[in-house]
């Protein structure tokens, strides 16, 4: 059957704009004017409500295989849902076995059989002394590469130096495949931990935390990583930027032609590391949340351009991880929890939020969240993007309805995250994946339709438009 979704406010590429969506089956056909509704559509009117894109979100811990105990397709897909993101690209690190393998891959596939509510794709790993199982990874039809360039805290996921990336970029550059880089050093953070410890800091206060991961980490590596993608010619993409000083370094890159692109996560937008009360490790995560100038910095990055999207990097965990419990004489210490915000579903709340407080229009979100992302994980054409030949996935989005986000907010396994208590502003109605919904006025409805969308194999990233 023809359906046409009527809406004042259609998020298109190019802008906000009046219009109708033409779906059938699982694809988009056309976005037309305001009037042009075929003869024998089923047409329904939404009058004022956002119609955005599936969203996309590429940095997503989903665990499982191994730990679905922290997550696992079944939640994380749910809560996906939940927030108008109908594709999630899972992060290779905290499942066992990692993904690093083409095997490995295998093993994540049969685990999302049957359990996924929106689609999905899964990130390669570069780890030390795996140069010679990308191959295979690129043949399986992985989106791209993640790294560490310092510890992971997963011991079968080892950090790299730029000995080891030496070895694996020549491969990416064969492929045209991304490497999404966690942009810390070693040396400032085991330099600065060191000096802490020896000043006997209370590593209850996140302010420990935060001179614990200073800022000259991020910058070391973000500019090891742009010398090496000027001089592979291989597109590197800085996962989750958390200082805004390291905008001047990638705006001269980008100006020389160096092919990189930035994310930036919704906790960097929302939260203040002044604003974070002792004990507080539900905010712990790496790099940490900086201070509120930073924060505005961070919102201009976005703005001119120079940060690509946002991301969630959504890493939960069973909360005794977190050392929460007042009775432990581990309770509060940031040292000792493990970092990573739970927050899959909240996101698009919280940067409209943020957006509508800075006076920036609301289509931008289909660039930062959908079309950018969608890029990224060479998902361009199929996901991110209300075109023609596109999957049907969309979500009904409703601006202005406001909500105090509660335990029954939160569908990830665990309800704990550090977002709990916030007014936020704007509400997802529906999502719809592949022409189908999935999420409903407050509840996941069907039965587990989400597909692995792995890259064809005669792709090449773009990453910019």
């Amino acid at each position: 059957m023809l359906h046409a979704l009527r809406s004042t406010r259609i998020c298109a590429p190019g802008g906000l704009r009046p219009g109708t969506l033409l779906f059938e089956g699982d694809k988009i056909l056309d976005l037309r004017g305001w009037d042009d509704v075929p003869p024998g559509a089923a047409l329904r009117d939404l009058s004022h409500l956002v119609l955005l894109p599936g969203l996309v979100d590429t940095h997503v811990h989903i665990n499982e295989p191994g730990r679905t105990e922290w997550e696992g397709f079944e939640t994380s897909t749910q809560a996906a849902a939940s927030g108008g993101v109908t594709t999630l690209v899972d992060m290779p690190l905290n499942c066992v076995p990692e993904t690093i393998n083409a095997e490995a891959l295998e093993a994540k596939r049969t685990a999302a059989q049957g359990n996924a509510w929106v689609d999905w794709a899964g990130w390669g790993g570069v780890v030390r002394g795996n140069a010679d199982s990308l191959p295979g990874l690129v043949r399986a039809g992985v989106p791209g590469f993640k790294c560490f360039l310092i510890d992971s805290g997963v011991p079968g996921f080892a950090w790299v130096d730029e000995t080891d990336l030496r070895l694996a970029l020549p491969h990416l550059r064969a492929a045209g495949l991304p490497l999404l880089a966690h942009a810390e050093v070693a040396g400032p953070v085991n330099e600065a931990t060191a000096g802490l410890n020896a000043a006997g800091a209370d590593w209850r206060k996140h302010s420990t935390h935060l001179a614990s991961r200073p800022e000259a980490a991020e910058l070391g590596a973000i500019a090891l990583l742009l010398r090496l993608a000027e001089e592979f010619s291989t597109p590197v993409h800085i996962v989750h930027l958390s200082t805004a000083r390291a905008l001047p370094l990638l705006a001269a890159a980008r100006d020389r032609g160096v092919p990189v692109t930035v994310e930036t996560c919704a906790h960097y937008l929302w939260f203040a590391s002044e604003e974070i009360p002792d004990g507080a490790t539900k905010y712990k995560c790496a790099p940490p949340i900086r201070d509120a100038q930073n924060r505005e910095e961070l919102w201009r990055g976005l703005s001119s351009g120079l940060i690509d999207m946002i991301a969630t990097d959504h890493s939960p965990c069973p909360p005794a991880m977190k050392h929460m419990d007042s009775s432990r004489p581990e309770f509060g210490r940031f040292d000792k929890a493990w970092g990573g915000i739970a927050s899959l579903g909240l996101a698009l709340s919280a940067i409209w939020t943020g957006m509508h407080r800075r006076g920036l229009a609301i289509d931008k979100i289909g660039d930062w969240m959908a079309a950018a992302p969608a890029r990224l994980a060479s998902l361009a054409g199929r996901k991110g993007a209300l075109v023609p030949g596109a999957d049907a996935d969309f979500v009904l989005f409703d601006p202005g309805a406001e909500f105090t986000v509660t335990p029954s907010d939160l569908r990830f396994r665990h309800t704990l995250s550090p977002y709990l208590g916030a007014h936020l502003r704007g509400r997802v109605l529906e999502t719809w994946l592949r022409g189908r919904p999935v999420f409903v006025n407050g509840a996941v409805v069907g039965p587990p339709r989400g597909l692995e969308q792995s890259r064809s194999r005669s792709s090449v990233v773009s990453v910019r438009p």
